[in-house]
């Protein structure tokens, strides 16, 4: 007899997540019985004296933790940040991908570019984009997709790159974003205490971060194309309508006249209004804040709130008006339907997220992160080590520390209290101790499940996958594992080098003191 052939599937994203949460609730309940806990120290701001502060547990598998699961799971499901944004930002990418816009500005942009290439650029932006925070997963993981689908490459592959350029690059860039600005305030606060003159620049890292930005780039792209792409399921085009070949005909250059003179007209009305200083200008801006970028950025401006929606107009705007120039959207319907395109079919995003939220809500309440990083903060702090082996315990613990807390600022408040004083007192000057601390987070971002944005690189590989050529969960942590691998060296490979020659890292800054 002949045995028939089976296709072998693995643990879906779902299911990975329901087992997560059980996990989660077993395990807090042991840890809790057990008493587990740890201290960190906290600085105060007026008299840079610390106090302790103490971590605990907190059971789930008790009458009070169940309470919690049933009373706040819809709640947190329905105001999960990835649910919003998600739905808010495909109502854009909808019509541009409908009306054609995206098909020919990016056979406009790529068809004469060689792969490697186009892949590149497509990194560096991802990585330069982290200065919008969080929403450029939103952006770029679907994009991505759309750019190698319609260069004739898997759209997995797209979505595994631009997973992994914004995770992995998560504090690598040359322009300052407001989750920098608040590291640093951290780190003055703490350098505080060890030196009550020190001034940290905010131009202390540029020379290393242009380094980076350019090395991590070169290092994705590479891996990318030698590693990811011989290992994604082979892709076939012949069971999708989106491999149509495309002449840039002058209907279709017209139409790219349209969306772009409608979109510039937009964007700088919207720039006037982050602009302070001029007549009736800089109206999204937080006037409470002192530095510009906090001023853009705080949770409190107009700009940081509105974002979302800003991102989507100008989405609407160019999918509209191409539409109109290109004769692809003929009436207010063709309007109305192409805007839901990206939402039909999105059942199975929605349970995904769910779970995803449930989860990570869960682990939050148990506090077992916090456990972690108050512990790590203390190994540090009561270490005996000096120079080379006190940085790479910090950059081991910071590669630890974000599969349990992926949030840079959380880690740096539990962390910075201890860290910054231990490595000044033996000669390694603040802001290298952030930048090992930054590297060291960032390398493992993109294999973390307790990063919000991590079900969007798992729905989209979902949306993408053939019936024969499924993608499982094991296999989506497999391929970022492969970018982690030899970023984590290189980082490393970086930070030593930087210290041992004492290269500037940017205008007055230097590794050691």
């Amino acid at each position: 007899m002949k045995k028939k052939n089976k296709q072998k599937i693995g643990l879906q994203p779902i299911m990975s997540y329901i087992i997560l949460i059980v996990i989660v609730i077993i395990l807090s309940g042991l840890l809790a019985l057990l008493d587990i806990q740890s201290t960190y120290y906290s600085i105060s701001n007026i008299t840079y004296s610390f106090s302790p502060v103490t971590e605990n547990v907190v059971s789930l598998f008790s009458l009070s933790g169940i309470k919690y699961i049933f009373a706040n799971t819809v709640n947190n499901f329905a105001t999960f940040t990835v649910l919003t944004h998600i739905i808010i930002i495909l109502i854009g990418i909808s019509i541009m991908e409908k009306s054609g816009f995206l098909k020919t500005a990016i056979t406009m942009l790529t068809k004469k570019s060689k792969r490697k290439n186009v892949t590149f650029v497509f990194v560096l932006i991802c990585l330069l984009s982290s200065i919008m925070g969080d929403i450029s997963y939103i952006i770029f993981i679907p994009l991505g997709a759309l750019l190698f689908l319609y260069g004739k490459r898997n759209p997995a592959t797209g979505i595994i790159c631009a997973f992994a350029s914004l995770a992995c690059g998560t504090g690598i860039n040359i322009f300052l974003s407001s989750s920098d600005s608040t590291l640093l305030s951290y780190t003055s606060l703490a350098s505080l205490t060890i030196n009550q003159n020190y001034n940290i620049s905010r131009w202390g890292f540029i020379l290393v971060m242009i380094v980076l930005t350019l090395l991590v780039t070169s290092i994705i792209t590479y891996v990318t194309e030698n590693v990811i792409v011989k290992k994604v399921p082979r892709f076939d085009f012949d069971a999708t309508t989106e491999d149509d070949e495309i002449i840039i005909t002058n209907t279709r250059k017209r139409g790219m006249l349209f969306a772009l003179f409608a979109s510039l007209i937009y964007l700088l009305i919207f720039i006037y209004n982050i602009i302070p200083g001029l007549p009736l200008s800089g109206n999204l801006l937080d006037y409470s804040q002192v530095h510009y970028i906090d001023m853009l950025f705080s949770p409190e401006s107009f700009f940081s709130r509105g974002f979302v929606f800003i991102v989507t107009v100008l989405f609407v705007i160019l999918g509209l008006f191409y539409g109109i120039g290109a004769k692809t959207i003929k009436n207010h319907e063709d309007f109305c339907n192409y805007l839901s395109h990206s939402l039909d079919g999105i059942g199975n995003m929605l349970v995904m997220i769910f779970f995803a939220s449930a989860f990570i809500s869960i682990f939050k309440y148990s506090n077992i992160g916090n456990v972690i990083l108050a512990w790590f903060s203390s190994v540090i702090g009561n270490s005996n080590f000096t120079g080379l082996p006190l940085i790479i315990l910090l950059f081991i613990l910071s590669l630890v520390g974000t599969i349990f807390v992926p949030s840079s600022t959380t880690k740096w408040l539990m962390l910075s209290s201890s860290v910054v004083p231990t490595l000044m007192s033996a000669g390694i000057s603040p802001e290298f101790s952030q930048l090992v601390f930054t590297l060291g987070s960032s390398a493992t971002m993109n294999i973390t499940p307790l990063l919000a944005y991590y079900i969007i690189y798992y729905t989209y590989l979902e949306k993408y996958n053939q019936n024969d050529k499924k993608i499982s969960f094991k296999e989506g942590f497999k391929y970022q594992l492969s970018y982690t691998g030899i970023i984590t060296f290189v980082y490393l490979a970086i930070i030593i080098l930087w210290y041992v020659i004492n290269i500037p890292l940017g205008i007055n800054t230097y590794p050691t003191l």
